[in-house]
C-alpha cells in the first residue's frame, strides 16, 4: 500500500441520528486510537511467563481532532451533543482502510486563540458503545 495523504482521514458526524454524516468542519489533525485491557491469569504454573486471557478485558476507542474554529453547523452539533451528553454515531475514514462507525461521548471540547491568528479549536471523543470496522473493498 502506498503512503496515505494525511488530510483524508476524515472525522464525521451524524447530524440527524439518522445516518447523515458530515466531515467535522475546521479539522487540520485527527488521530483516532484503539484499546484493549489485559487480564492476567498467570499463576506457578505458568512457568515464569505471564498469562493472559485471549478475548477478555474492556476494550475502548478515543477519537481527538484540533482544527480552525469555523461555526459551522458541524461545530453546533458538536456543542450540543457535549452539553446533552449525548452519544451520537460518529465515523472514521481511514483511507484505504476502512470506516470505523459507533457511538461516541464527546469528553472534551477548547477554544483557542491569539490577537494575531485565528480562532482554534481541539476535540476529543471516547468510545461509548460497540464499534464496527468496515474495511475498503
Amino acid at each position: 500500500m502506498a503512503a496515505q495523504n494525511g488530510k483524508d482521514l476524515l472525522v464525521k458526524i451524524d447530524m440527524t441520528g439518522d445516518g447523515q454524516f458530515e466531515t467535522a468542519a475546521g479539522l487540520r489533525a485527527s488521530r483516532l486510537n484503539f484499546n484493549a485491557e489485559s487480564i492476567d491469569v498467570t499463576s506457578l504454573e505458568s512457568g515464569g511467563w505471564r498469562e493472559l486471557l485471549a478475548g477478555a478485558g474492556v476494550k475502548s476507542a478515543g477519537i481527538s481532532g484540533s482544527g480552525v474554529f469555523k461555526d459551522a453547523a458541524t461545530d453546533e452539533r458538536v456543542r450540543q451533543i457535549f452539553f446533552a451528553g449525548e452519544t451520537p454515531d460518529f465515523q472514521v475514514v481511514i483511507p484505504d482502510f476502512g470506516v470505523v462507525e459507533g457511538p461516541f461521548l464527546v469528553t472534551s471540547i477548547e477554544y483557542a486563540g491569539t490577537y494575531d491568528g485565528e480562532a482554534t479549536f481541539e476535540l476529543s471523543l471516547a468510545s461509548a458503545g460497540t464499534l464496527v470496522f468496515t474495511a475498503d473493498i
